[in-house]
């Protein structure tokens, strides 16, 4: 009944705008309630690199019982946790992260940016000191971050050859049955010398990837990767391996090079993932 639903809204043109309303409409009153909830906590001990608000604690996002099995049994990193959303704009600890290896490691201003199913916090930030091209498989998602966000399948890019100094996908080769046909076109739209930034979910105690492409149950997925359209739980070794596969030179910035973002509420064990061409 519910996917009925959906595709008659879908026929009717009205489904994606319907979608953006509610969820920020969710959004907005999520963000209202966790700034007046959070009063108590504001003071030294963390600040957001977006909003500059500071506060003893930010918000948790804990998993689910149906999907805690697979991150935890498999010592997921880059997951939920503690201190994933600002209280004050409610950036996500996977955006602050980000932002702040740019800002402190590597040099974006005024360069080519491909930024996939672009976070609204990074992408403003993104605008403001590089050309940024945004897009998605599902772009009308994103239009109230950016109304001129084109389609694209990671998988098979519109983009000419070497057409960009960035790319910053992050989070998304796990939800991509075909990551190494995406890892490929990534580098292949990447100007010589320029960089992808690609976060993804991993374990380092994983001796293999876990994935089956024979599954396709959103609730078999959620209870195998620990995310209803995750398909796949990398090994942080073979996630690497595969980037080197499609021609990336990998460097690894470990947590104990990220200690000094530790104050914007980064997850402290995560490490970033630069592929470079």
């Amino acid at each position: 009944m519910k996917e009925k639903i959906k595709n008659i809204l879908k026929y009717l043109g009205i489904y994606y705008s319907l979608q953006r309303s509610y969820r920020g409409a969710i959004e907005f009153s999520k963000k209202q309630y966790y700034k007046t909830t959070y009063l108590k906590y504001r003071g030294k001990g963390y600040v957001c690199n977006f909003c500059g608000a500071m506060y003893r604690k930010f918000v948790a996002s804990y998993p689910s019982p149906e999907i805690a099995n697979a991150l935890n049994s498999n010592n997921v990193i880059a997951g939920p946790g503690e201190n994933v959303y600002c209280p004050n704009c409610m950036s996500k600890n996977r955006e602050r992260l980000v932002k702040a290896v740019i800002e402190n490691r590597l040099n974006v201003r005024d360069k080519h940016i491909l930024h996939f199913s672009p976070e609204k916090n990074l992408y403003r930030y993104l605008k403001e000191i590089a050309k940024v091209k945004t897009v998605d498989i599902s772009p009308r998602f994103y239009k109230n971050i950016d109304n001129n966000i084109s389609y694209a399948d990671a998988t098979s890019l519109q983009f000419s050859d070497s057409s960009f100094d960035v790319i910053i996908a992050n989070h998304i080769l796990e939800h991509i049955p075909d990551d190494n046909a995406a890892m490929k076109e990534m580098y292949r739209v990447l100007n010589m010398g320029g960089l992808a930034i690609l976060q993804v979910p991993y374990s380092e105690t994983l001796p293999d990837t876990i994935e089956d492409p024979y599954i396709d149950d959103p609730a078999k997925q959620a209870k195998l990767y620990g995310q209803k359209d995750h398909v796949r739980i990398y090994s942080l070794n073979r996630y690497i391996g595969r980037l080197e596969n499609a021609g990336f030179s990998v460097r690894v910035l470990t947590p104990e090079e990220l200690i000094p973002f530790r104050v914007h509420a980064i997850q402290e064990n995560e490490s970033v993932i630069i592929g470079y061409k």
